[in-house]
């Protein structure tokens, strides 16, 4: 219980800190010039795209975690242990196992093109901070992949990218950035 607090209070540490800044710069953003183009709109498609794969990478971690199949301390600071989910789940579950490395292929992927189309916009912090984190997300999911990688770097990545800290940045940090962006 006191790991779900610990995550509550960050989650609200990173709302409030991001609330302040988006309150501080909303008065004088800098102006998105709206050109509605054929490269912009294929941008916004990949952009729900992105969104969507990302609801099911977290999406995941939530089965995983509300079937029992690795506690709320396993997201935050992994151990290596593995526990059987409930049986009518456990297909679900296999299947996101089985495509959790590619549709995090497809998440990078699609991101990267909404940016590249849409614009990053790197006068608003969020936008630079959500790219450093889905390549970070990325650049550790690799290593445990890899099948060259050392044993203590892919016990590094898999601390540092089985975290659910990072998704909730992410979550945020794009929610805000969007606001500012729109009317």
């Amino acid at each position: 219980m006191k790991k779900l607090k610990n995550l509550l209070l960050f989650s609200a540490g990173v709302f409030l800190a991001s609330l302040g800044y988006f309150l501080a710069i909303y008065p004088n953003r800098p102006g998105d010039t709206e050109h509605e183009t054929f490269l912009r709109e294929i941008g916004e498609v990949f952009g729900t795209l992105g969104i969507w794969a990302l609801v099911i990478i977290y999406g995941r971690t939530l089965v995983k975690l509300v079937f029992g199949q690795g506690g709320l301390a396993q997201r935050l600071v992994p151990d290596q242990y593995d526990v059987s989910a409930i049986p009518p789940f456990k297909t679900l579950l296999d299947c996101l196992n089985r495509t959790h490395v590619f549709v995090g292929v497809v998440a990078i992927a699609v991101i990267l093109l909404h940016i590249a189309m849409v614009g990053l916009h790197p006068e608003i912090l969020f936008f630079p901070a959500v790219l450093v984190l889905v390549l970070w997300q990325g650049v550790f999911g690799f290593f445990l992949t890899w099948r060259f990688s050392p044993q203590d770097l892919k016990k590094v990545s898999y601390l540092v990218h089985a975290q659910f800290l990072t998704g909730i940045m992410i979550g945020i940090f794009s929610v805000f950035g969007h606001l500012l962006l729109d009317d």
